[in-house]
């Protein structure tokens, strides 16, 4: 699916609500939206977009925090 979109180009009716899916089915499954957005030739906030819109929970950002560690002093 995600090949026969060229970048750049507006997604409407079904074709968005298949790339939905699929995007929702990889992101659940534990894929970043940077490596979705990659994949598919749109950009990170297209991504984001779409998975917002469909209701998806949003991880937290992870790596390191800034700061010290909680209890230790």
């Amino acid at each position: 699916m995600a090949e026969t979109l060229k970048k750049g180009t507006r997604v409407t009716g079904a074709d968005r609500a298949k790339l939905a899916g699929d995007l929702k089915k990889r992101y659940d499954a534990g894929e970043s939206i940077r490596s979705l957005a990659a994949s598919t030739g749109r950009s990170y906030g297209f991504v984001h977009r779409i998975l917002s819109e469909n209701g998806v929970s949003l991880r937290g950002r992870g790596g390191a925090t800034r700061g010290k560690a909680k209890g230790k002093r």
